[in-house]
This record gives structure tokens, sequence and C-alpha cells, in this order.
């Protein structure tokens, strides 16, 4: 193999032509070393840009994960939120169960669906399930209390509308049942009670209810008749004055007219009736 290259450089102007000889070696070095410069421009080319991609990519990543813990930070206070709201519930409706006098058929359902969830250990999906569920619970918690709460009205406005107490103040002359007419001595059923007292002494309503009657018969008197609903109506008869009219809407304690001596009586007193669905029953039992 030779040693020397001759390389002929030829110039542009017509120039005497000049032989250039060159090593072998240091050709061979030469064209080595440039393709290493090459070869090492190719490859920091390459690491820049996949760095940069890497570096793009580190950074989307970045900005994700951020984006992920903070959906997750809200997701998990609205667990806290859901869950203070559903105990919230459970008390207030034990409470009114309580009112009442009901037992509680959802005691069993836990209030808190497995507590407080780790954002490290969970899921979006995973926490967004236990919002669902602690939703669907709270929906059902409300739904419970409304009908305990619609309940527990019915049992007020029942007992509201359900005679109790004495309608004026005196003393027991005439019982419920059989009696001896002072009139003409044979043998009559009394369908309420008789209390004496005297003239002018208030007739209290016994229950809320509405006015259903207020007239005047031969037998009775001065009448007031007031409907209470869920089949109850009272009458109080006798009054020397009746303080309401049809129709006026009245509350238990109100007064509602005067113990008086009209229609058939023997002295002042109030002549007091319950009926339950049309049947006179002994007003006694309410006193």
């Amino acid at each position: 193999m030779a040693k020397y290259l001759k390389l002929i450089l030829v110039p542009e102007s017509g120039h005497r032509v000049k032989p250039l000889r060159v090593s072998t070696f240091l050709f061979s070095l030469g064209i080595f070393s440039l393709l290493c410069g090459i070869g090492l421009f190719a490859f920091f080319a390459w690491s820049y840009v996949s760095h940069r991609i890497d570096y793009e990519e580190l950074q989307r990543l970045r900005v994700e994960t951020s984006s992920q813990r903070q959906d997750v930070q809200r997701l998990v206070l609205d667990v806290e939120r859901l869950q203070q709201e559903l105990g919230t519930l459970a008390i207030a409706e034990a409470r009114i169960r309580q009112l009442a006098n009901l037992e509680d058929e959802r005691r069993l359902i836990p209030i808190a669906m497995g507590g407080q969830p780790d954002p490290a250990s969970h899921s979006i999906g995973d926490i967004q399930q236990q919002i669902n569920a602690l939703q669907i619970e709270i929906e059902m918690r409300r739904q419970s209390q409304q009908d305990v709460r619609n309940l527990l009205n019915d049992q007020i406005s029942i007992s509201r509308s359900t005679p109790k107490g004495w309608p004026t103040r005196g003393w027991l002359s005439s019982y419920f049942g059989q009696r001896k007419s002072p009139f003409t001595g044979r043998t009559v059923m009394h369908e309420g009670l008789d209390i004496a007292a005297n003239t002018g002494t208030p007739v209290t309503v016994t229950a809320d209810g509405i006015v259903a009657r207020v007239e005047y018969s031969p037998t009775y008197g001065n009448t007031v008749v007031v409907d209470h609903g869920y089949g109850y109506q009272t009458l109080y008869a006798h009054n020397s004055r009746n303080l309401v009219k049809v129709g006026q809407r009245v509350k238990r304690g109100e007064r509602i007219a005067q113990v008086g001596n009209t229609g058939m009586s023997t002295g002042p007193h109030l002549h007091y009736e319950v009926h339950l669905n049309g049947v006179p029953i002994n007003p006694r039992i309410f006193l």
C-alpha cells in the first residue's frame, strides 16, 4: 500500500496546477476524525432533542399531576362535607323520630361511608364512587326525615283535633248514659255531660276546629257545634250567649260561649257532648 497520496489542486484562474502530497495515514486520520466529529454532533443533537422532549413531557406530567392532586383534594373536601351533612341529617331524624315515638328503622345504616379518603391511596374514580354513595344516602335520609315530619305533623294535627280537658269550670251534675228525664220522669239516653256553673262562666272549645253550627233550639237553647276533623265534633248547649260564628276557626282553650240556662234546663249549666263519626261517646274520657 502506498504511503502517500497525491492531490492535484486546479485553480479557477488558470494558474499553474499545484500537486499536493499527503500521507495516507494522515488522510485516513483526517477522514476518521471527520466521521467522529459528525457522529459526535449527531449524538449531541439527538441527546438535546430527546432531553427537550423528555423535559416538555415532564412539565406536562407535572401540570397534569398538580391538576389531579387539586381534583383529589377538592373531592376529599366534598366527601368530608357530605359526611358532615349526612351526620347532621341523621341526628335531626333521630330527634324527630323521638318526638314522634317512632323507632329508627334506618339506625343500622352507617352515617359515613368508610371515613375520609386518603388521596394517596384512592383514585379519583374511587372517591367519586364514595361521593355518589353519600349523595344517595343523603337523599334517602332526607326523604325518610320528610316522611317522619309528615307523620309527626299528622300526629300533632290529630292531637290538636282530639277533645281534651274541661270546657268550663264547674262540677258534674249529670253523667253520660241512661237516666231519668227531669221533665218526663222516663228513662232516656243522656248523650253528654252536664257541668253546673254560674251563668256567664266562660265556655272554651276543647280542641282545634271550625264552628259548624251556631243555633237556638227549644231543647238545647243556644248551642255551638264545632267540627274538629278526624271524625270528631263537640256540642256546647244551654249557653246564655254564643260568641262565635259559623265557619270561624277556633283553637283549643278559645272562648266560644258563656254558661246559661236556655232551652230545656233546670238551672245554669253547660251540656257538653263529644261525637266520633256521628256517634255520641262519653266525654268524661277526654276530661
